[in-house]
């Protein structure tokens, strides 16, 4: 587990995004659907498991007070890199966790910043990655995500 520092750096330029998105002040890609219009992107999950790691995510960072960023997708050649890369990319790095899964490679990274780094430990973190791991490898991505955001939530120390 590697400490992140504080980056003002986005995933996505604001030009760079659809018509009817924009960047929240959380930091997160809010976009509009038309009703009635079908879905053009092959979405890799359900809005039911969207919405149910969504809730994780959100009761995560309640109880604990630590902003808590999933990522699924290619982590590249060195996935330890990849994450290093990506963390300072994601909302609030300084006060956070991310979980980051790179499906194809078999690989879960867990990242905090340095702000928390007292309280998401690399224990906890073990423990965070130990529970995504075996919902993962029986093929259940999401269920894997929210088992070890939970996890994870429940061993951190209280602010």
């Amino acid at each position: 587990m590697a400490s992140g520092d504080h980056s003002t750096a986005v995933a996505v330029a604001p030009e760079n995004l659809p018509v009817g998105s924009v960047i929240t002040t959380s930091g997160r890609i809010s976009g509009v659907h038309r009703v009635g219009e079908p879905f053009v992107d092959d979405l890799p999950f359900t809005t039911k498991d969207l919405v149910a790691l969504d809730v994780a995510l959100t009761e995560a960072t309640r109880s604990t007070k630590v902003r808590f960023n999933a990522y699924v997708g290619d982590l590249g050649a060195d996935p330890a890199a990849g994450a290093d890369a990506l963390f300072p990319t994601t909302p609030e790095a300084e006060r956070s966790v991310l979980i980051a899964v790179s499906p194809n490679q078999r690989v879960v990274e867990v990242r905090s910043g340095r702000v928390v780094a007292d309280r998401v430990t690399d224990r906890v973190a073990q423990l965070g990655a130990t529970a995504a791991v075996s919902s993962i490898s029986e093929g259940n991505l999401i269920d894997g995500l929210i088992s070890g955001i939970r996890v994870m939530a429940a061993a951190i120390s209280a602010p």
